[in-house]
C-alpha cells in the first residue's frame, strides 16, 4: 500500500491532466507517481516539464538509449518501480531483446558498444550514495561523449536518481503494464515488485 495514494486521472488539475498525457506516449500509461506528484500540482508540473527536457531526443544520446540509463541507475539503487518502467519505456523506444536482456550485466555484452558501456557505468557509478564516480569515468566518458552529451547522460542520471528516492520511499503502486514486463524480463535480476503492490 503506497503511502499517498495517487490521484485518479479526473481528479488531476485540468491543466495539469493535459500535461501529464506526455507520458502515455513513452509508458502507456500516466505513472502513479506522477498522479501522486498531483496532490501538489506544481511539483508534479515541474517533473514533468523536466522529464520532458531530459528524455527529448537530441542526437547521439538516443531516447532508447535515455531509458535504458534510467534502467541502469535504477537497478542500481534497488528502485523495483523504475526498473520495471524503464525495461517497459526502453522496449517501447525500439531496444533490442539482446540489449534488454542484457542492460543490468552490460559490461560482459556485445550488445553495447565502448561508448555505452563508459555511460552505463558512469551512471551506475553516478547512483551510489556517495557518489562512485572517479577520475576513470570521466576519462572514460570525455573518450566518447561530447560535453552537451555528457550533460544528458547526467540529466538522466539526476532523473532518476529523483525517481528512485520518491517511488521506493513512498512504496508507489506499479502499474499493470509495466509489472508484466518486469515479470517477464527482470525475474532473473532478482527482481520483483516489492512493496510496489
Amino acid at each position: 500500500m503506497p503511502l499517498v495514494p495517487p490521484l485518479e486521472e479526473a481528479e488531476l488539475d485540468p491543466a495539469l491532466r493535459e500535461m501529464v498525457q506526455f507520458f502515455k506516449g513513452p509508458l502507456g500509461v500516466i505513472p502513479n507517481s506522477v498522479r501522486t506528484m498531483a496532490h501538489v500540482p506544481e511539483i508534479a508540473a515541474a517533473f514533468t516539464a523536466l522529464n520532458r527536457a531530459v528524455m527529448a531526443p537530441r542526437g547521439r544520446v538516443t531516447p532508447e538509449f535515455k531509458r535504458l540509463l534510467g534502467y541502469a541507475s535504477s537497478f542500481a539503487s534497488g528502485c523495483r518501480y523504475c526498473q520495471a518502467h524503464m525495461i517497459l519505456a526502453s522496449e517501447r523506444f525500439g531496444a533490442s531483446e539482446a540489449r534488454l536482456d542484457a542492460v543490468w550485466n552490460f559490461e560482459e555484452s556485445p550488445a553495447f558498444d565502448p561508448a555505452e558501456k563508459a555511460a552505463l557505468a558512469f551512471a551506475r557509478a553516478a547512483t551510489e550514495v556517495p557518489s562512485g564516480v572517479t577520475d576513470a569515468h570521466w576519462q572514460a566518458l570525455r573518450a566518447h561523449w561530447a560535453p552537451a552529451e555528457i550533460v544528458e547522460i547526467m540529466g538522466v542520471v539526476a532523473l532518476f536518481g529523483y525517481l528512485n528516492r520518491w517511488n521506493d520511499s513512498m512504496g508507489t503502486t506499479l502499474e499493470d503494464l509495466p509489472r508484466s514486463k518486469g515479470e517477464a524480463r527482470l525475474v532473473p535480476t532478482g527482481w520483483s515488485v516489492g512493496k510496489h503492490i
